[in-house]
């Protein structure tokens, strides 16, 4: 009777495999569980609305299962299929500006207990948070970050914003520029000149938006649309020192350059 049940449920779902719960030992970590079980951190943490490094021991945590796309699917029908919202399939596999799937690709299906954006960050003691790029990252710098992409682009795709972050922390990763994301939001050069207008105008002082928060992970966690790249700015403007440096990408309104 077991086996005929699995049978059929297998017959319903070909590729999908199946929910596990992990609990929380001494000594776990995002990235060690992630590693463990085969799965993206971010699908980790948006499974579990689990926005920093701090884990208690004893806690359970949902581990995503895996789906893979048949022949004729779409994100509406998978998201039919399991009960759940397409839009959070899109979110949990950072399907951002596409509804676009295709066979074979594998797609994580977010249970309960998911968030879509770390707007309740749970801070640690020492008011920092565990991430991929970076190591552990204070809380003053993850706020200063989402709030340069706010300011820059909130006008923009998520990618954009992401791309925007990313340029961020490239510079923090180059010895031309300060070793520090809040050294590198606030830089002024040698001849008073403002590395971000936002600084400059004050807009940095806005609170950053949600969208910003997810996009300041993302980035933190290693995502970098941007390629790499050290500037960026809107493609309409004139500077010819920003115009002279090698293009490297072009997304929405803005220009990414070495």
């Amino acid at each position: 009777m077991v086996f005929l049940l699995l049978s059929s449920m297998l017959a319903v779902y070909p590729a999908a495999a199946v929910a596990q719960v992990h609990t929380v030992n001494k000594g776990d970590t995002v990235y060690l569980i992630s590693q463990y079980y085969g799965i993206d951190q971010y699908a980790l943490r948006y499974t579990n609305g689990l926005w920093s490094d701090y884990i208690e021991v004893g806690r359970k945590l949902n581990i995503p299962a895996k789906y893979s796309v048949q022949k004729g699917d779409t994100l509406s029908a998978i998201a039919a299929k399991f009960g759940t919202n397409y839009t959070k399939i899109k979110e949990i596999n950072k399907l951002n500006n596409t509804n676009m799937i295709y066979p074979g690709q594998q797609l994580y299906i977010p249970v309960a207990g998911g968030s879509t954006v770390p707007t309740n960050l749970q801070l640690q003691n020492s008011g920092s948070i565990q991430v991929s790029r970076g190591g552990r990252v204070s809380m003053a710098d993850f706020d200063a970050l989402a709030r340069i992409i706010t300011a820059e682009a909130d006008s923009e795709s998520y990618q954009t914003q992401v791309a925007v972050g990313a340029v961020v922390l490239n510079r923090v990763d180059s010895p031309a520029f300060p070793n520090t994301i809040r050294g590198v939001i606030y830089q002024v050069d040698e001849t008073g000149r403002y590395q971000f207008e936002p600084v400059l105008n004050g807009w940095i002082n806005n609170p950053p938006s949600d969208t910003a928060k997810k996009a300041a992970i993302e980035a933190l966690n290693g995502s970098d649309p941007s390629n790499g790249s050290l500037y960026f700015f809107e493609s309409w403007v004139t500077n010819k020192y920003l115009k002279s440096r090698p293009v490297n990408k072009i997304m929405d309104s803005f220009t990414f350059t070495y």
